[in-house]
C-alpha cells in the first residue's frame, strides 16, 4: 500500500463530504480514504488515501468516471494537488 495526500477546493464542503462518489470510484480499487476539511470554513478539503498502487490510482483519476465524479462532487480541478509519501 502507498499513502497519497490530495488537497483540493470544492464548491460545497457538506455536499462533498456526504457524496457517495469516493466510495463508488475508489472502493472497488481497495483504496481507503480519510477526509478532511479546513476548520476555518473555507472550501479547502483534503484526503489521505491508502492505495494499492499509485499508478493504478493515477490512471483511474484520468478516466471519464473520475471526471464525472469530481464534477458531481463540486471539486475544482484546477486546485487538485496530489502528494505521495516519501519513505526514507
Amino acid at each position: 500500500m502507498e499513502t497519497v495526500l490530495v488537497f483540493h477546493e470544492v464548491d460545497d464542503v457538506d455536499h462533498w463530504l456526504s457524496s457517495p462518489k469516493r466510495e463508488e470510484i475508489l472502493g472497488p480499487m481497495g483504496v481507503t480514504v480519510r477526509t478532511f476539511k479546513d476548520p476555518d470554513d473555507s472550501n479547502r478539503t483534503a484526503l489521505i488515501l491508502e492505495v494499492p498502487s499509485r499508478e493504478q490510482f493515477e490512471e483511474a483519476l484520468r478516466g471519464e468516471e473520475a471526471a464525472e465524479a469530481m464534477k458531481f462532487d463540486g471539486v475544482r480541478p484546477e486546485t487538485v494537488l496530489v502528494l505521495e509519501e516519501v519513505l526514507p
